[in-house]
């Protein structure tokens, strides 16, 4: 009796493990693959986005750019080219969401830093402030590796509508000059073909880990 129990035993819990690796089979076969949006300017926060494209449901791209960098270097869309990075807007004498937002963004520099087909781009909203060598003295005290992220300065009036009419990713200062803004905590996940794929909370950890989940599923893409 003893040895037919025993038995009884070791063909349920056989049957158990089976069932358990041909569930999880199928689970990863039928399980709907993880696909980022594409998102454009009528899906974003009108206040986030020019008045010229706030309609815009297809077709929406980053647009060319030549700012100028921590070392002084020419930075274009070239650099960014066949790439995935993450973009954000700042200010290096910002007290509030700015150290957190780099903090955060170096963390993901350092998550990615032997990854090349991942790179990082920050603007500066203060370009009157930020000069080279302003951004040289951030850079360096926030550890930024120059071959993977860069800081970029430049005419005003190209950061605005880069922000505005690009990323998606900054208000009008209404009370302020031509050309000011505020930025938000965005950062910005943008693909291959400069589209956005994703916004996320530069100043919140876990939307830091969902950023970095999603940058997997963005390379996964293009393997298939």
């Amino acid at each position: 009796m003893t040895s037919l129990l025993k038995k009884y035993k070791l063909f349920v819990t056989t049957l158990f493990v089976l069932s358990c690796i041909i569930i999880t089979i199928f689970y990863n076969i039928l399980r709907p693959e993880k696909i980022l949006p594409i998102y454009q300017p009528a899906q974003v926060n009108y206040e986030l986005v020019d008045s010229t494209i706030q309609h815009q449901k297809k077709y929406h791209r980053i647009a060319d750019f030549s700012l100028i960098n921590q070392n002084g270097n020419i930075i274009t869309q070239e650099f960014y080219k066949d790439k995935i990075y993450v973009a954000d807007f700042f200010f290096t004498t910002c007290q509030t969401i700015c150290p957190i937002m780099t903090d955060n963004m170096y963390e993901i520099q350092k998550q990615t830093i032997a990854d090349p087909d991942v790179l990082l781009l920050s603007h500066t909203v203060t370009p009157e402030i930020d000069s080279v060598p302003q951004l040289k003295r951030y850079a360096k005290k926030k550890l930024v590796n120059p071959s993977k992220w860069n800081l970029v300065t430049g005419d005003k009036k190209q950061i605005y509508e880069l922000a505005r009419k690009s990323y998606l990713a900054v208000k009008d200062f209404e009370d302020g000059g031509s050309f000011d803004m505020i930025h938000t905590e965005n950062f910005m996940l943008i693909d291959k073909k400069r589209q956005i794929r994703g916004f996320y909370d530069g100043t919140d950890s876990k939307e830091i880990e969902r950023l970095l989940e999603d940058i997997k599923v963005l390379k996964a893409s293009y393997k298939n």
